[in-house]
Parts: structure tokens; sequence; C-alpha cells
């Protein structure tokens, strides 16, 4: 017997079986890209996703007829939300969360709301990339879709539908919708009531973990699982990707090193407090029961795709083997001091402290002799100074931590840890499975069918650390200056990027 877990991703989406013991039997995954039809607007056709659900399904459960699926979970991005009519049809394309059209309506919220209180009940920063401000912009601007929408559904909560179970929500994901009270974890009836929306058009929220029914016959069919697999709510990837680093416990502290850099702390209760609002902080419901995550985060991994696509157009594609080799050969050719160029990744605007989405990337210190290696292994410096600002703001917020629980792609360049562990003073763990997201994800499903007794008991069986990155003190001292001056040129930054907002907006 295995595990299914599938995560849901804003660009791909993975599915992994797993054997009890926490061995991978099988794996897929498969990329699609967003559709962009107006300057801001980010969408995705809804049976997108549910395509890439079911062939992915199909291939892993061919490989694996000697251990049949016997329960399954779904993990997904936060933010990315459907419209859907009464029968769950969608009437429109899945709004993504790197969606930007809701500046306005994120304001209004604020100037209505209260930043401060907002955070109070929510745990996070007001934010065009919530669903509640793009579901009050189409009321004004797609009337048509606002009305004949029945209720509005995070992705995961419209698969489980089409999987033949109720459309549950776990609260780490309803978190995530700038109207759920993290505190009595349910809807905000204070915030839904200022915007006149009710909670009947969201999806229930229940714990991640529970168990939601079992996969209807024809979806058995269409994802080639066999009858009876029983189907349990899962939750926020940051969160499952926690649960699957281990990081359950106060004073634990993980890493998710991808699109976004996401550094998380697990405690008993949310980080309400004046440091983590300054910091514009997300807390929010974790995904294992009765804890809260504390979360800082930043474009990275986006700037570095961003750079291979740019001296290799033909990168798209490749293999990833073929996209680790270019790495490589990038790193071996880089200097091995500081390279003096100063590069903020923020290609997708900021996030901690600031929250700007209008922000923008940039490079300083170019001169005649900087090659493209350059370049790279300054991108990577340039995501080690952002983290190193992260664990600063989280540690303020949530309390000391010097050990940190890392995954996502981040973590197959040696230099890019190395450059993180020294320059932001933390050990870097890297557990036994590459594939922390869908461990959490598929420990959902165990814990939800019985299979584990509890949570504990999953983590201290299927959380295993590979290897261990210690600071190191030549390198941290070789970039003391760097990160001071980098520091000194985001806060350079802030007057240009407001000004370069107002411009564009």
């Amino acid at each position: 017997m295995s595990l299914l877990a599938v995560d849901i991703g804003s660009s791909n989406c993975k599915a992994v079986a797993f054997a009890l013991d926490g061995d991978i039997l099988a794996e897929r995954s498969f990329s699609y890209r967003p559709d962009t039809p107006k300057p801001a607007h980010v969408e995705m056709p809804v049976q997108r996703f549910w395509d890439s659900l079911c062939a992915m399904t199909r291939s892993v459960a061919n490989d694996i007829t000697q251990d049949p699926v016997e329960a399954m979970t779904l993990s997904s991005h936060g933010e990315t939300f459907v419209p859907v009519d009464s029968h769950n049809e969608p009437i429109s394309p899945a709004i993504l969360n790197m969606d930007n059209r809701a500046l306005a309506e994120a304001q209004w919220m604020a100037d209505i709301l209260g930043r401060r209180r907002i955070f109070e009940i929510t745990g996070l920063a007001v934010h065009p990339m919530y669903p509640i401000p793009k579901i009050l912009w189409l009321r004004e601007n797609q009337k048509d879709v606002f009305s004949a929408a029945a209720r509005f559904l995070g992705v995961t909560d419209y698969l489980l539908t089409r999987l033949g179970v109720p459309a549950h929500i776990d609260f780490s994901l309803a978190s995530r919708f700038l109207a759920f009270d993290i505190h009595q974890r349910c809807w905000s009836q204070e915030i839904l009531s200022c915007c006149d929306l009710s909670p009947d058009r969201f999806a229930t929220p229940v714990p991640a973990g529970t168990l939601a029914g079992q996969l209807s016959a024809g979806a058995s069919s269409e994802l080639g699982l066999p009858a009876g697999v029983q189907v349990v709510v899962g939750g926020h990837d940051q969160p499952c990707a926690a649960l699957g680093l281990g990081v359950t416990e106060p004073g634990r502290v993980s890493a998710s090193l991808g699109t976004y850099e996401c550094l998380l702390a697990a405690s008993d209760v949310p980080s309400i407090t004046d440091q983590a609002y300054l910091a514009n902080l997300n807390s929010y419901c974790h995904v294992a029961p009765e804890r809260y995550v504390t979360i800082a985060y930043f474009p990275s991994g986006i700037m570095v795709d961003w750079f291979l696509h740019l001296i290799r157009s033909d990168l798209e594609l490749s293999s990833a083997e073929a996209v680790n080799n270019i790495c490589q050969s990038l790193e071996a050719q880089a200097p091995s001091r500081p390279t003096g160029l100063y590069i903020a990744p923020n290609l997708l605007g900021t996030c901690n402290p600031d929250f700007n989405p209008g922000a923008t990337g940039v490079i300083v210190g170019l001169r005649p002799a900087t090659t493209s290696a350059h370049i790279y292994k300054g991108i990577l410096e340039g995501i080690a100074c952002e983290l190193a600002n992260m664990t600063e703001l989280l540690k303020r917020a949530a309390g000391f931590f010097g050990d940190i629980y890392v995954t996502g792609g981040g973590c197959r360049s040696r230099l890019g840890l190395e450059l993180r562990a020294a320059i932001a003073n933390c050990r870097l763990h890297q557990i036994d499975c590459p594939e922390a997201v869908c461990l959490g994800t598929a420990i959902l499903a165990g814990v939800g069918s019985a299979r584990y007794r509890s949570f504990s008991e999953a983590v201290a069986q299927l959380v295993r650390i590979k290897s261990t990155v210690d600071p190191n003190p030549e390198i941290a001292e070789a970039y003391r200056t760097q990160l001071q001056q980098y520091r000194l040129l985001n806060a350079g930054l802030a007057a240009l990027r407001a000004a370069h907002t107002t411009q564009v907006s």
C-alpha cells in the first residue's frame, strides 16, 4: 500500500507516492504556464490543474501496481482561487496569487478596517495578492462573474469537488484569504460583513488531515486509482513543507528555497506582536494541530530562473539535469571572493518588511570585466543577504534560532547553501527526502487515514537528516561589509521604488 501526495503549484504540480516508511515509490511532475491577459492580471484555466493532476496520478499509479494507493491528499500554493456556480462548475479562470489587479481594493480594506485590525484577526499584512480584494475587484469590474459565482474556492477545495468529496478547506489555506479568524479558526464575520460577503460563499474550514471521504467512481477512473481510495484534506504548501521537515514545535524553523524563499517558525500561538506587524510578517494556522506558523519571505529563485533563461533562451526545453549542469559550470567559473555586485532579487516585488508589489529587481556594480558567472554568483549573494535579513526579522518576532531545516530547488546549489549559512549565521539541515512538501502532505494522508497514530509518530518515523551545512566564519567575514552595503542599498531604494510605483500605477 502507499500514500499519494499531490502538490499543486502556480507553475507546476508534482505527484509522489510514498511507502509507509517514507521511501519514494514513484513521482511525476508537470509544468504549465499561467496566462496574462492584461497587465497585472494572471490567470489559469482551471481545467489545466485537473488535467495535470489526472495525468500525473495515472502515471504514478502505473508504476506502483504492487503498492496501490490507499489514501491521497492535495496540498497547494496559497491565495489562488476560482469562482464557481452552485454546481461547483468554474465560471471564469482561476485568479492566481501573483495577480496584482486589486491594488485599490486592498487599500480600501486597509482604510475601512485598519491594517492593524486586519493583522490582529488574520495574521496577514494587507496586500492585493489575497482573494478578498480580488473578489471585491470582480464585484466592481466583472459584475457578471461575481453575480454568477455561488462560491469562491481555493485550488484544493475546487479539486476536492472533482474528486467527489465536499469542498473543505483546511485552516492554513483558509488563512491565506485575508478573511479568516486564526484565533477562532473560522471565517471572520467582522471582515466579511464589512466587505458585504457571507461565509457560505467559501469552502467549509476543517483541520488539515481531516478525512473528506472516498474517491468517486468517475474520479477513480480518470485518475487511474483503485476504488475506495480515501481522500484527506491537505493544506498550504509552506506549512506542509514544514511538517515534512519536522518543524511542528516551538523553536523549530524551516526554509523553502524555491521561486520565493520562505522562512517559517512554528509556535503554540500566533505572533501577533508589534514587531511582527511592523515587519509585515504573516502568522497563521499550521497544518499540525493546535500550532501556528510565522513566515517571512521574498522572491529568490525567480531571479535565478530569469538569468538562466536570459543567457540560454533554449533552457525551457532542457532537462533539469541540463539546468544543473549550467549552474555548476557558472559556479566553477565564479570568483572565490565576493563579486562586489549588489543584486536585489525582487522581480516580483518585495515582501517583508515593506511589501511593495511594484518594486523591481536591481543590479548595482557592473563593470566591463563582469561576466555571466559574476552575475550568477551575485544573485546567490543577494539571495543570501535577503535570507539574513529575514532571519533577523523572524528572530525579533518569534525568538532566537540557530538551525534551519531546508528544502526546495535552491538546495541543489552547494555554493548557494554555503553563502546562506555563512551570511545568515545559521546551520542548514537537509532531510533525506528531497520532496518535503509532498512528504508533509503524505503525513497528512497517513494521519487522516489512520495509517499513523499521530503527527509526532509520523515525523519521528519519516523525517531523517541527510546533511548539514555549518556557517563558515571565513566566508561570513568576507561578506560582512557586503551585507552591510546590501542593507544600505535596500534602504536607499525605498524612495526610488515609491516613485517608480507611482509612475507605473
